[in-house]
């Protein structure tokens, strides 16, 4: 697929609220601490974005943590700017498409993903418990 060609899908509304529900379906020991995480769907990354995660293609990124994990974090420190999901609208129905899974699904393993990146883990540990759980 080139990179002009928009692919048709639910809209960015329709994929926060498969998000929601995703974030909805944590263990409430986790949903209370996603309380001030802001969560938005955009069409792509920015530049600025895929530089700080070393891609250079937008369609490379389906998915953003921005913020301090909750590890991380210290009254003594405090961020201006809220923690942040992002969802890239566009990836995601690209992979989707690509793998032959529904758009929900990929939804759903995205944001679980970036909430691991607000806990703290990192794509190793991730990919580790993903493993076990297979």
């Amino acid at each position: 697929m080139r990179f002009d060609e928009s692919l048709s899908g639910p809209d960015a509304d329709a994929m926060e609220a498969m998000a929601r529900r995703s974030m909805e379906s944590l263990p409430p020991e986790f949903r209370e601490q996603m309380g001030n995480v802001v969560l938005r769907v955009e069409e792509y990354a920015d530049a600025e974005s895929l530089k700080a995660v070393g891609l250079t293609h937008p369609m490379e990124l389906s998915g953003l943590y921005t913020g301090r994990p909750i590890g991380e974090k210290s009254i003594s420190d405090p961020s201006d700017l809220p923690d942040m999901i992002h969802l890239y609208r566009q990836p995601i129905l690209a992979e989707a498409a690509d793998l032959g899974i529904s758009i929900e699904k990929l939804v759903h393993h995205v944001l679980i993903h970036e909430v691991g990146h607000h806990f703290g883990l990192s794509d190793d540990d991730m990919h580790a418990l993903e493993d076990e759980a297979d």
